[in-house]
């Protein structure tokens, strides 16, 4: 079986995401979300909260929520966009 396509396009971090980054977005080159986010990781082997808010974080590809569905079976797409959600404060008592 062939390997899938490797596809690019944007990972957005937000609130303690994006601090523990050090910036609001980067590119990603993978074929899946697993992929992107090993990726990501090495990227910032530097910032060790990093690795630390990830664990916590939910994901959206293309705005589709990720949920608890295997991160190496989450397809990604040329232009697409994988947002990294850690979770936020307040909400509904």
């Amino acid at each position: 079986m062939a390997a899938p396509d490797t596809a690019a396009g944007t990972i957005r971090y937000w609130a303690a995401a994006k601090a523990a980054a050090g910036t609001a977005e980067e590119p990603y080159r993978a074929a899946t979300l697993a992929e992107a986010l090993a990726a990501a990781r090495e990227r910032h082997t530097a910032q060790p909260e990093f690795t630390r808010v990830l664990l916590r974080c939910s994901f959206l590809v293309d705005g589709d929520p990720v949920g608890a569905r295997d991160h190496a079976a989450v397809a990604l797409r040329d232009g697409g966009t994988v947002e990294v959600l850690p979770p936020f404060a307040g909400g509904a008592r």
